[in-house]
């Protein structure tokens, strides 16, 4: 007699309630779509192979690309130009003479500068005023042995100093302000630190050379120009002094306007002997020898991922496509 054991029949999955659940028509069988990756598995290798040798061809027909930066810190201002600043100071003797100069809060400098250096105007007088069109708008090619600038023919004609780019109305073949703005806005970055105050300005182009200078006028520029509208200040400051010293006779209001313009005078003599007005470098732009950008390698790895989750993606909606039907 041989002893076997019964045969125990299997249970169904049953809930906490103790009812039988029905196997999901929606469940989703991993062993199948193992299949269906399998049976697509030359489609992805072709679609990831298209998109990886595309991202080879790209990541080698882009330019380098070079940055020069200059790194800054906000120069120590001794004296404050115009008449708030002067309000500041001679505020409370002014008021006891009976005049009313006005005054507010100073504006910081250095932010004043920054948000110059960014504007529109600025911008548009920097390139009108170093004749960097071509070179900001044209530039198609850098030569690293004679340090030169190739220019893309279908938009500037180098021999001739003509722009020919055929353009729709109303824009003009040679660029407008504003096009040229909005480029030069792309390539120049202004960083300020947060924790330590300097300031690191850098230029971005084809030509390391043209980074480098673009970055030093940069400095230059707008040092000068924040030089100029605070002399044109104090100027238009000590000719409203001069003025009100002329229509009163009272003794005590005069000394105060003319320890006013005394100031003021010490503003202009500041200002005419600092060329670094706003701006102190502290480590000036160098022509780089490495390239800054593209990022070749990441270009492709990048390619080549995103064409073989395209692929799979593929498969996977045709799998499930082919299940519902």
């Amino acid at each position: 007699m041989n002893n076997m054991s019964p045969q125990v029949p299997q249970e169904p999955n049953v809930s906490a309630s103790g009812y039988a659940i029905p196997p999901t028509a929606n469940e989703i069988d991993l062993r199948a779509l193992f299949s269906a990756v399998w049976d697509g598995k030359w489609l992805i290798v072709a679609v990831t192979s298209v998109f990886a040798i595309a991202s080879v061809v790209i990541a080698l027909m882009l330019p380098n690309i070079y940055k020069s930066e200059a790194l800054l810190a906000p120069a120590n201002a001794e004296q404050q130009g115009g008449l708030g600043a002067l309000a500041s100071q001679f505020g409370g003797l002014a008021s006891m003479a009976g005049l009313n100069l006005g005054g507010g809060s100073s504006v910081d400098k250095t932010q004043l500068a920054i948000s110059v250096l960014k504007s529109r105007q600025f911008a548009n007088s920097f390139i009108e005023k170093h004749d960097i069109l071509p070179q900001l708008m044209a530039g198609e090619s850098w030569n690293q042995n004679d340090d030169s600038l190739t220019y893309d023919l279908s938009l500037y004609d180098s021999s001739s100093k003509l722009w020919v780019r055929e353009v729709e109305a109303p824009k003009q073949p040679k660029p407008s302000p504003q096009e040229a703005y909005k480029t030069f806005a792309e390539i120049v970055e202004v960083q300020v630190d947060k924790d330590t105050g300097l300031i690191r300005i850098s230029v971005e182009h084809l030509s390391p050379s043209i980074a480098q200078q673009w970055v030093t006028w940069l400095v230059e520029d707008i040092n000068a120009e924040m030089k100029q509208r605070e002399v044109a200040e104090a100027v238009k400051s000590s000719e409203f002094l001069e003025k009100q010293i002329s229509e009163t006779h009272v003794a005590d209001i005069r000394t105060v306007l003319y320890q006013l313009i005394e100031e003021q005078t010490k503003t202009i003599m500041f200002a005419e002997v600092r060329d670094e007005y706003v701006f102190k470098t502290i480590d000036p732009a160098i022509v780089a020898e490495e390239k800054f950008k593209p990022k070749r390698a990441l270009i492709c790895i990048v390619g080549t991922l995103f064409g073989g989750f395209l692929a799979c993606l593929f498969v996977f909606i045709r799998f499930f496509l082919h299940k519902a039907d």
